[in-house]
């Protein structure tokens, strides 16, 4: 956790957003990242490995005590959302909505002896929704990040953070969703998570300069979303913890990969072959990221292998784009897609002694040229590449 800057320009937009609606100055600014998955596919509801980094798109907060039991939040372009802290049970009217994870955040803090008091709160964000950095765990994050440093004096720790937001969204928003995306934001940069022992995850900052050997990590806007896809994803864990049970185990980690592929003839009977297929991808996917964490940090860009490699083949889908894994049938349309640029791109325009500014300029033009005129991934079009680095959740003193 860091002091947050804003440059002015945004200070300027979040104070005038926020006296048009609350009146008055805020008090305190906070700030969430959005995070990206880098290896590590499907492992962390199985308690496995990943490799995740938060992004510079973040959701930002102008934020004032406003000494009632409310919570108003008015995030820009959409209506305000306000919770009444007199109750901190789940509501069933609010299953898959933003006040469901406000809810959740406060109750779990309330649990901890949290004395939560209302706030008003004007939110902006460069974290779409639906556009899989995780705009929810962003939110999660902010919430229980604004909480925990006006009511209780910062005594939470980041990854405790990330655990109250994944509390959150399985009690009270109904997603039966893991840890990785929550502890990315919250814990930022670029890091390798084991969540074999859930109550206390090992986390292991990876120190890696992408830019440094000349890749650029992009966002391509595919013009469809995920959003709104808590059935389909429910049905990954659930498929695999069906597997499980055949063991009498809770998740895959805690059997053995050989006792896994004895079974299968068993397992293809009694749990079908799509969950079958989920699990190798998922014994695959855990395997990698420790091989991706070792490349990373001895500085061999080159063996590392993205995520996503296996889980195509475990699924369906009616709108399939070239390499893109989809996820049941009119589901994920179109996930946007992160690719890591290969060095040669922008070596092969500029020398090393020119700006790096420039490099990313002839990434985003090859990108453009490629997506619009190419028609790549069965012509979608590329409409604004983002260049991420790796950011860090944070707040004003």
């Amino acid at each position: 956790m860091t002091a947050l800057y804003l440059e002015k320009e945004k200070k300027t937009a979040l104070d005038a957003g926020f006296a048009a609606q609350f009146g008055g100055a805020p008090e305190r600014y906070f700030s969430a990242p959005g995070r990206t998955e880098i290896g590590g596919n499907h492992t962390d509801h199985q308690r496995g490995r990943v490799l995740a980094a938060a992004v510079n798109l973040d959701t930002v907060a102008a934020v004032r005590v406003n000494g009632s039991n409310l919570i108003r939040i008015q995030s820009k372009g959409y209506p305000m959302c306000e919770v009444d802290i007199r109750e901190l049970t789940p509501v069933e009217a609010e299953i898959n909505s933003t006040p469901a994870l406000i809810r959740g955040v406060a109750a779990r803090f309330a649990q901890l002896g949290c004395k939560v008091e209302g706030f008003d709160a004007y939110v902006e964000s460069t974290v779409l929704p639906g556009s899989g950095l995780s705009s929810s765990a962003a939110y999660e994050v902010l919430i229980g990040t604004i909480i925990n440093h006006l009511f209780f004096d910062g005594k939470v720790s980041q990854p405790e953070i990330a655990m109250i937001g994944q509390y959150a969204e399985n009690v009270f928003f109904g997603k039966p969703c893991g840890l990785m995306d929550q502890m990315a934001s919250a814990v930022g940069n670029l890091v390798n998570i084991d969540f074999f022992h859930k109550e206390n995850p090992v986390i292991h900052p990876v120190t890696f300069d992408f830019a440094s050997c000349g890749h650029a990590l992009c966002i391509i806007d595919s013009g469809a979303d995920h959003a709104d896809l808590t059935d389909e994803y429910a049905a990954v864990p659930g498929e695999i913890k069906a597997v499980a049970a055949y063991f009498g185990k809770e998740v895959l980690t805690q059997i053995a990969e050989a006792d896994f592929y004895a079974a299968i003839p068993q397992l293809r009977k009694s749990c079908g072959d799509r969950a079958v297929m989920r699990c190798i991808h998922f014994y695959q996917e855990n395997e990698r990221v420790p091989k991706q964490v070792a490349a990373l940090e001895n500085g061999d860009f080159d063996t590392i292998q993205l995520s996503h490699g296996g889980l195509d083949f475990a699924v369906t889908g009616d709108d399939l784009f070239i390499m893109i894994p989809v996820m049941g049938k009119g589901a994920i349309r179109a996930i946007l897609i992160a690719l890591l640029i290969i060095a040669a791109i922008a070596a092969a325009f500029f020398p090393q002694h020119i700006q790096r500014a420039k490099a990313e300029k002839a990434v985003e033009r090859l990108l453009r040229n490629a997506f619009v005129a190419g028609k790549i991934f069965a012509g979608s079009i590329l409409k604004k590449p983002m260049m991420l680095l790796f950011s860090h959740n944070s707040f004003t003193p």
